[in-house]
């Protein structure tokens, strides 16, 4: 009996690795598998087909080789992938805003558990990475929120953790990586009970445009500081290498810009 292929999947590279002189191992983040990694035999070749397609940040149609009874396999085997469409490459510093992203995505994600949701997000993200400073954090911001909602650790925003009681518009909080909202001690930087209502009301939409809106200023540098404490909390001891690289290029880069 002859099996029907399997269906395309929609798929971003996340990362790729050598694997031989002729190939590679390429870490795909898509859509209805989450997190899958394939070999793709021959992609380095100068005439393959998969070369020019397998690139970060370009949305791409992939079929796996593997049969349904294979799904729990680690590696499958890539049999063909083609573009798919989407927004132009990244580069500058989006690039490593992009790459940061990816590296979240592999770090806090199963391999093989779905995430529809947050690929549609991490494609609406994509485009805001190539903007202004403003616009790019507060992008970045977003998909953070978006990234600890998924894998369960983000508390309502709209209420005291503890006290499961609602914020205030007028008050003041912190986001706690294990106490989640909480008042804020005086004189710490605070977010306020505004911003909280909005991000949460945002994120219960599922509306990328405007949970990124109340990731803006005056609320982005709080913001920025309590989700990195929040993710790194949860990382562990994973080390996020392309945070080490973007703060080392800034520094490089900061007597040139003055």
């Amino acid at each position: 009996m002859t099996r029907r292929p399997a269906a395309a999947l929609e798929a971003y590279v996340l990362h790729r690795w050598d694997w031989s002189e002729s190939s590679l191992i390429v870490e795909l983040f898509t859509r209805t598998q989450g997190r899958v990694v394939v070999a793709a035999k021959g992609a380095k070749r100068p005439t393959s087909q998969l070369r020019p397609v397998l690139l970060p940040f370009q949305r791409i149609l992939v079929s796996l080789g593997r049969t349904p009874a294979d799904e729990a396999a680690e590696v499958h085997t890539l049999r063909g992938a083609e573009w798919a469409g989407g927004a132009p490459m990244l580069s500058g510093e989006a690039l490593f805003r992009g790459f940061y992203a990816n590296e979240l995505l592999m770090k806090l994600l199963a391999r093989q558990d779905p995430h529809e949701a947050l690929f549609d997000h991490y494609a609406g993200t994509l485009p805001g990475l190539a903007g202004d400073d403003e616009d790019a954090a507060a992008a970045l911001r977003a998909f953070e929120l978006l990234l600890l909602r998924e894998t369960g650790v983000l508390p309502d925003l709209s209420e005291v953790t503890l006290a499961a009681s609602a914020v205030q518009p007028e008050g003041r909080y912190v986001l706690h990586p294990e106490a989640g909202v909480a008042l804020a001690p005086a004189r710490a930087p605070a977010l306020s009970g505004s911003t909280l209502q909005a991000l949460q009301a945002a994120l219960t939409a599922g509306h990328l445009q405007a949970l990124q809106a109340a990731c803006r200023p005056p609320a982005a540098a709080v913001l920025r500081g309590q989700l990195r404490e929040c993710l790194d909390y949860h990382l562990g001891r994973a080390v996020l290498r392309t945070r080490q690289v973007m703060q080392e290029v800034r520094r490089l880069t900061e007597p040139a810009r003055r």
